[in-house]
């Protein structure tokens, strides 16, 4: 049995999920900014009462590393490790962008072609966007980066490629293709549930972090903003 607790604080989602043997059990989650702090604990604990398991019962904790909000990051990391050293459990780390990729995959999979590419952005600030492409079998295409939208940026790929844009930086591109035929906007919600299929295969493959040395996969240096008042 692989019962794994996970944790998603990367963007404005504060989610947590308990999965076992690649099987959601149990998912609690609000989108709201700034809540990360004051609702983690507490969502990780309605999960674990709502699937009558206690935290000896535990496999393995999970988090969404990044890239993403740098506090959000911290939050999450930091509860994980805590959990992870103090449960004497192994630690995975799942790439934000490639999770948010199998999350909407593994929803839509009925729905995606050959031609399809997928595209989840994160919102960074004006127009930059973490984001990175998967195709049809979550190979990835262009790696993960923090990137300026320019006009023509997926012009090549538009050429003879559908693109899904999805997770909310995706609003960003509508102002260079307003209208394209080759380009979806998909409804998407970041969810610790889209770790499960990820956190689950590293598991089998015991692909487990340091838990002393482990650090957020924050992509760019943090930028502290200027006080008010």
């Amino acid at each position: 049995m692989a019962l794994i607790l996970q944790i998603e604080t990367s963007t404005s989602a504060c989610s947590v999920a308990l999965s076992n043997n690649g099987k959601s059990l149990a998912v609690k989650e609000k989108v709201e900014q700034n809540i990360h702090a004051s609702h983690i604990t507490l969502f990780i604990d309605e999960v674990m009462k709502k699937a009558s398991v206690d935290y000896s019962d535990l496999s393995a904790v999970a988090v969404s590393k990044g890239p993403g909000s740098y506090t959000g990051l911290r939050i999450g990391v930091s509860t994980a490790k805590g959990l992870s050293y103090a449960l004497d459990i192994p630690l995975i780390a799942v790439d934000t962008l490639y999770s948010m990729a199998s999350g909407f995959f593994h929803t839509h999979q009925v729905e995606i072609k050959e031609n399809t590419l997928l595209c989840p952005m994160i919102d960074a600030r004006r127009m930059e966007v973490y984001m990175a492409l998967f195709d049809h079998k979550l190979q990835c295409v262009e790696p993960v980066q923090a990137k300026i939208l320019e006009s023509g940026f997926f012009d090549h790929y538009l050429e003879n490629k559908e693109i899904v844009f999805f997770g909310d930086g995706a609003f960003k591109v509508k102002s260079l293709y307003p209208e394209n035929p080759n380009i979806i906007f998909a409804e998407f919600h970041n969810s610790a549930a889209n770790l499960t299929e990820v956190a689950f295969g590293k598991f089998k493959n015991m692909d487990f972090e340091d838990v002393a040395y482990f650090e957020p996969f924050y992509l760019k240096d943090f930028i502290a903003g200027k006080a008010k008042g």
